[in-house]
């Protein structure tokens, strides 16, 4: 869709959308290209010990066609709200195309998930029917009868306990089907947001869905598909990030995906995986990248091929991305979107869209703007919330059953992000933090990314997250709760070379005036740093503080 010109502007005024009558996911990236090309390869299962597996095109639409068979045999049908509870799978991927085909609604959940997150989520969406592991069985298994809409459990791996066996499912079903005739609009997966500043909410997309990422995902992976692409990501296919930023636009460019099952990320590991796999493609989230510092000698250890890193999900940083231009020779594509509507914001260094410290330019496509609490833009360098005019084929038909929080998300037709960020002089949009998240000390505005991003830049600290701790004197005061990494003790002579690293290498008034040490980050399922839960401790400790104050 995104035709390479050689500037921004140029790639900004000539492109167009060209949203058909008629568009189904599972159709556009399975049965495409099992007509043209049946053997080519759609995805690969990554094996640490031997060659990966192959699912082509041609088992893709042939599967999934048997599964979408299978599944109204099992009485779904359109409309119905069908989950995944699944690693990175050939089977993953098989669920969602016969989802989308049967015309029913996917609602991709983390395996990561405990039982109280996923009933709330499961209860909330009214789910028909759920694919997991044995493992998500056994988590369902206490909370399955408090849920009366689910009818049918289907196991990837061995079925038990009155569940469906999904292979048996698949070779009992006709490799004939004849996919719903789904508009653009027509729903097709519910994703719910992930929690960073409240209950987590179904944002319902419809099938135009795909189309209006593939501008944003060719952008900063510089004009995909080039010859020998290779997709990759370690985010969960569950969030938004994994399934609609690599996931659906590879399979619908006909470029491979690699699937990979870790429980955690782990830096060596994932680097092992990009050598073996020659992957040229990858998306690695801002705590990922952070992570990967920690790793000795990347260049001359690991022979790596990589053509393109995008990155987001969070702010990246300045301090990060130049480490991982120096690292990896290649510079990182920062970028930017929510749940609701994902990736409108971009990088492309290949046509110079590039600066440290921004998430991006607006995408072909979309119209983003920075708004004021009327919906009016401020004026260039201004503070104001990141917001995203409609129509847009990438945004949400609004929150499942959810009216008021839908309109609540609307200033007239700006889509409002809950982010604050300012556009520079040049169309480059820094992020500067949540509402929520922004720290006012002794008068000034403090976004808490850079201080992270800083922070993650000294030699003793693995990850770290800044919020604001009430101050009588300065409203709030910045504190930091840092990870150090393997082998570092904390000390009091620590925290205070820490906070001293920040004053010296930003402001005066952005330094951490309290370091506290943990052992670990709490992060959501898509890799954010979930801040509130720091910012109600740091709360905690200064009520307790007030209280204590014999004054």
């Amino acid at each position: 869709m995104l035709e390479r010109r050689d500037s921004y502007d140029a790639l900004y005024d000539d492109f167009r959308w060209t949203i058909p009558e008629r568009f189904n996911i599972g159709v556009a990236v399975s049965d495409r290209w099992a007509a043209e090309a049946p053997d080519r390869v759609a995805v690969f299962d990554y094996h640490v010990d031997g060659a990966p597996d192959r699912l082509t095109f041609g088992a893709l639409s042939a599967r999934s066609n048997a599964l979408a068979n299978g599944l109204r045999k099992l009485g779904v049908q359109r409309g119905d709200r069908v989950a995944l509870l699944l690693p990175q799978s050939f089977e993953t991927v098989i669920a969602h195309v016969a989802i989308y085909k049967l015309g029913a609604i996917a609602v991709p959940l983390a395996l990561l998930f405990g039982v109280e997150a996923l009933e709330y989520r499961l209860q909330t969406a009214g789910v028909k029917a759920v694919f997991t592991t044995a493992a998500g069985h056994a988590k369902l298994a206490g909370i399955s009868g408090r849920l009366p809409a689910l009818t049918h459990i289907v196991v990837t791996d061995g079925a038990t306990g009155g569940a469906t066996d999904f292979q048996r499912l698949v070779a009992d079903g006709s490799a004939e089907f004849a996919a719903e005739p789904t508009g653009p609009d027509d729903p097709a997966m519910m994703i719910f947001t992930s929690g960073t500043t409240g209950p987590p909410k179904g944002a319902l997309h419809g099938h135009r869905v795909l189309l209006g990422h593939l501008p944003g995902v060719q952008m900063h992976h510089e004009f995909l598909p080039q010859p020998d692409d290779l997709l990759w990501t370690p985010a969960d296919w569950a969030w938004a990030g994994g399934l609609l930023n690599v996931l659906l636009p590879g399979l619908y460019f006909g470029v491979p995906v690699v699937a990979a099952r870790f429980e955690k990320f782990d830096p060596e590991t994932a680097l092992v995986l990009a050598e073996k796999m020659r992957v040229r493609n990858a998306f690695i989230p801002p705590t990922a990248l952070r992570m990967l510092k920690g790793v000795p000698d990347i260049r001359r250890r690991f022979r790596l091929d990589l053509r393109t890193v995008g990155s987001g999900g969070e702010s990246l940083g300045r301090e990060t991305y130049d480490w991982a231009r120096e690292e990896f020779g290649i510079t990182i594509n920062e970028f930017y979107g929510q749940t609701e509507c994902n990736l409108v914001l971009s990088s492309c260094a290949a046509i110079g869209v590039s600066r440290g410290g921004a998430i991006g330019r607006a995408v072909p496509g979309h119209k983003v703007a920075i708004v004021d609490a009327e919906g009016c833009r401020v004026k260039t360098g201004e503070t104001g919330q990141i917001a995203i005019a409609r129509p847009d084929p990438v945004m949400f038909l609004g929150y499942w059953q959810n009216p008021e929080a839908t309109a609540g998300k609307f200033i007239g037709d700006w889509m409002t992000t809950g982010d604050q960020g300012v556009e520079d002089g040049d169309g480059y949009v820094h992020f500067f933090g949540r509402d929520d998240d922004v720290i006012t000390s002794a008068g000034f505005r403090i976004g808490p990314t850079e201080i992270e991003d800083c922070l993650s830049g000294h030699p003793a600290v693995s990850l770290a997250a800044a919020v604001g701790k009430p101050d009588a004197l300065r409203t709030e005061i910045v504190k930091a709760y840092v990870v150090l990494k393997d082998g570092v003790t904390g000390s009091d002579d620590l925290a205070d070379e820490i906070s001293r690293w920040v004053r010296e290498r930003l402001s005066a008034h952005e330094y951490p005036r309290e370091v506290e040490f943990v052992d670990s980050m709490p992060l959501t399922t898509s890799g954010k740093v979930i801040r509130r839960i720091f910012r109600d401790r740091a709360r905690r400790e200064a009520g307790e503080a007030r209280a204590s104050d014999p004054a």
